[in-house]
């Protein structure tokens, strides 16, 4: 047991910096789209437009204290900014424990923004349908970082090629970009496109068309169940492919690897 307690300690610290990572993640999902400042204007009720205390800015736990209302007016506060918060964490955590909070600590790192940055996407082209441009060219700054990671440090940050990371980024951008050209953007959007390159760059080949295929079919899943109960077709696309490339961030080449088995092409 005892030996245990420093690596739950350092869970638990990966945990809180990831839900104040997510707190500031609802920042930019609210201000992105409005093209406001992400470090001018303070915090503030969305009903009274009271200023929130810094006591009342701690992620997760006041959101609880307060009930889910605004100190001054009473006011419901939506528990999705507690929830941004709260997924961020675990997400910080699910990586740094498949990495190894001691053993790849750079990659967990840069794989952990990088899902900071899908939260942003997948909850920001929910609301709005538009993927912020600066947030896929962050992902797509990490993905440089892991490649230049790769080719200098003694000890490569992955398995993945220079190769594979460029192929990555275009196997499928490009098929994406034909669609949305040819549909003139009904079918996808040109930030669709965008976010593939900067993920495949990310994950590298073979781990970006499990990432397609996963968002082609959540995707798919929930188009059919909203346009059951809307009557429309038009749904934001990015939230899908931004859970596709979460998963294969962490788990594409193996699930890449046992369908290449089943299918008979490797032994």
């Amino acid at each position: 047991m005892e030996l245990l307690l420093p690596y739950l300690f350092l869970y638990f610290m990966v945990f809180c910096f990831g839900i104040a990572i997510g707190s500031f993640l609802n920042v930019c999902i609210y201000r992105l789209p409005k093209e406001e400042s992400l470090v001018k204007g303070a915090s503030h009720c969305m009903t009274c437009g009271e200023k929130i205390k810094k006591r009342d800015l701690i992620p997760v736990i006041s959101w609880c204290l307060l009930r889910g209302k605004c100190r001054n007016c009473k006011a419901p506060i939506s528990p999705r900014y507690t929830i941004v918060e709260f997924l961020t964490g675990v997400l910080f955590v699910l990586v740094f424990l498949f990495y190894g909070v001691d053993k790849n600590p750079l990659m967990a790192s840069l794989t952990s923004l990088m899902f900071a940055a899908l939260v942003v996407v997948f909850f920001m082209d929910w609301d709005t349908q538009l993927i912020s441009t600066p947030v896929v060219i962050f992902i797509g700054f990490l993905a440089l970082l892991q490649l230049l990671g790769n080719q200098f440090l003694e000890k490569p940050l992955s398995d993945l090629t220079i190769t594979s990371q460029l192929v990555g980024a275009l196997v499928i951008s490009v098929p994406f970009f034909l669609i949305e050209l040819f549909s003139k953007g009904r079918a996808m959007g040109r930030g669709d496109v965008y976010l593939m390159i900067a993920g495949g760059l990310f994950i590298g080949v073979k781990a970006v068309v499990v990432a397609a295929f996963i968002g082609m079919i959540t995707g798919s899943i929930v188009g059919m169940i909203l346009k059951y109960k809307t009557g429309s077709s038009k749904f934001a696309f990015g939230p899908f492919l931004s859970l596709g490339i979460a998963v294969a961030a962490l788990y594409g080449n193996q699930l890449a690897d046992l369908y290449l088995k089943f299918a008979g092409f490797i032994e």
